[in-house]
């Protein structure tokens, strides 16, 4: 998907960046396979996945040096055995090679929360999959990171159409500046929690690397915000006019 169609999206899903043109073997894809494979699509590693397409598992450069760190000299065995990876130095076909269970994720799922999980299982790549847990893509890390790639005058765009018109604020009370990502906000709004959620809006949109928040504001409503009995919903409820 290219950047002009996610223009207008306030957040980024892992289906706006993966690729869709997987590398994957089979559980029966020989070890010499699974190796001319990797080398040949220039990848590090592959799902494995069943006759229907759901994922099995995943395998990697890693698994795939066993064997080669087997061959080493009788220490090394020593040691191969010790680490309990004798199966897989032995394998000789993708089901026996694999990682399981593989770290996956859902097309559904932001960015943010794809690169939660993957620090969290220290992968650096996930098969995406459907509800039924059929492969529909990969994404890794540097895919991750293309959120940063978004030009300042994309972003900027962002804050003016999604977050302030978003909030019912008028486009002309507040200077958006956007340099390398930084966002600054200048200008004056309603009420101080106003002031907070179109920071706190700004930090989500895709891109943004930080927020500089200098708003002024007619009003102080924290207090009134925060107190407890608070009757009429959220501030940013608050902010909106009524439609009936």
């Amino acid at each position: 998907m290219t950047t002009n169609s996610l223009k207008r999206k306030s957040q980024w899903t892992v289906g706006d960046v993966m690729t869709g043109d997987v590398v994957s073997v089979r559980p029966d894809t020989s070890y010499r396979e699974v190796v001319d494979t990797l080398l040949g699509r220039g990848v590090s590693a592959a799902p494995v996945v069943d006759p229907d397409g759901h994922v099995l598992g995943v395998v990697s450069e890693a698994d795939l040096l066993h064997k080669i760190e087997a061959a080493g000299d009788e220490r090394h065995r020593r040691i191969i055995g010790v680490r309990r990876v004798a199966a897989k130095a032995q394998a000789t076909v993708a089901a026996d090679l694999m990682t399981v269970p593989a770290v996956v994720v859902e097309p559904t799922a932001s960015v943010a929360a794809a690169a939660r999980r993957m620090e969290t299982a220290r992968v650096k790549r996930m098969p995406v999959v459907d509800t039924d847990r059929r492969l529909v893509g990969i994404v890794s890390r540097r895919d991750l990171l293309r959120i940063h790639t978004r030009p300042d005058e994309e972003i900027s765009a962002d804050v003016v159409d999604i977050v302030l018109r978003g909030l019912w604020i008028d486009p002309n009370t507040v200077t958006v500046g956007v340099v390398d990502g930084v966002v600054t906000l200048s200008g004056s709004v309603e009420s101080r929690s106003l002031a907070g959620m179109v920071a706190d809006h700004t930090a989500r949109l895709a891109g943004v690397v930080e927020v500089v928040e200098e708003l002024t504001w007619e009003r102080d409503d924290s207090e009134l915000i925060e107190s407890r009995g608070y009757a009429f919903g959220s501030a940013e409820r608050l902010m909106r006019p009524s439609r009936d």
